[in-house]
Formats: structure tokens, sequence, C-alpha cells
């Protein structure tokens, strides 16, 4: 898939306020400082697409990105380690699960997950939030441009290895990328391109 278009929509806090478009959406979340807005500018190629920060928990809104025109790429606040007030991350959190127990366009979730380091417990509970509630969705290893390929490996075995323990029984589809080295942006731009297609040819929207 080549990246024509890539238009911000909208922010906002309410899942009624999204837009309207009957167009399959794409959620990108993953904890406050995985490198979220650097994959979403990459994957785009648009330095300033998402708005990068040094401070993790920058992006406190649903934030839609309309793609070629024909699909959403939409960026949700990060979870855990955001510097910001225990209210606030209960908002957060509402109109996360909000969104992704009731937005009738989402087609599949990425959950990102830094590979540099071993899985994580809020990474590992939601995932099965994800799980239980029947929301479709892959992980996303960003970062891997920072440890070796034969660390990478080792890696995304060790995560296998966390989900089958956690009653998985087999690790969901995976991407291993670098925003810096653009590693995994075609992987990525043709699962997008493969799904939009299965659900168009469905009359899915």
């Amino acid at each position: 898939m080549k990246i024509n278009t890539a238009e911000f929509i909208i922010s906002n806090s309410e899942v009624s306020k999204c837009p309207k478009e009957p167009l399959p959406e794409y959620a990108f979340i993953g904890r406050s400082n995985v490198g979220k807005s650097s994959l979403i500018n990459m994957l785009t190629n648009h330095k300033n697409l998402a708005k990068t920060s040094g401070r993790p928990g920058k992006t406190q809104l649903i934030n839609h990105f309309k793609i070629n025109n024909n699909w959403f790429l939409v960026d949700l606040p990060g979870y855990g380690y955001a510097r910001v007030s225990k209210k606030t991350k209960e908002v957060f959190q509402k109109f996360i699960t909000d969104y992704f127990e009731t937005r009738e366009q989402l087609v599949c979730a990425f959950v990102l997950i830094d590979i540099r380091h071993e899985a994580q417990k809020i990474d590992l509970e939601f995932i099965t939030y994800l799980g239980e509630t029947e929301v479709p969705f892959c992980i996303v290893f960003t970062k891997a441009d920072k440890i070796s390929k034969g660390k990478v490996d080792q890696q995304v075995a060790a995560y296998r290895k966390a989900l089958l323990a956690n009653n998985w029984e087999e690790m969901p589809q995976y991407f291993v990328t670098s925003s810096t080295e653009e590693t995994g942006r075609e992987s990525l731009l043709e699962f997008i391109d493969g799904v939009n297609n299965e659900v168009f040819n469905s009359n899915g929207f």
C-alpha cells in the first residue's frame, strides 16, 4: 500500500463524537513511552502527523487521521507511566474501553510493545482484555533497531512463552518494527491493505 494522503480529522474524548463515516479503523495503543507517535509518522511517511514528545503520556485524546481517504488510523492515549493525575487516568480508561467496546468501525487494534523489555504485566493485562472483549488485534514490537537481530528473536520467543503462560493458545499475529530504520513498514501496510480489501469486498462498510 502506498500512502498518498494522511490528514488529521479530529481529537476528542467521547466515542460518540468520533467520525460518522463508515470507514475501517485501525487503533494504535501501548504504554505511553513505547514510540507510538514515531511509528505512526513512519507508517504514514509524515514527520509531524502525530506529535512526538520527550514526555510520555502526551496523547490524551482519541485522534483520528484519515489515510488515502478510505480508512482511519486512530491514535489512542498510552496506558501506564503517563504523568497525569489519577482522575485523568480514570477518564482515559473510560473512553479507551468505550472506544474498544462500542466503536463499530474498528477492525483491528495494534498493541505496541517495546521489544527491549521483558513482558510487562500491564501489556499482558491489556492483551487479555482485548481477547476477552473479542477485539481483533495484532502485536507491534517497536524499537527493534536498539537491539541485535538475535536478541529480537529471543525477546519475541520470550513474549510467546509469557502469553502461553497466560492461557493463550498461540502467539497473536505480530510485527517487528523500527521507526528509525523503517523496519516493518511494508508488512504493516500490506496487512492493513489486506484487511481493507476483505472489509470492502464483504460489504462490511
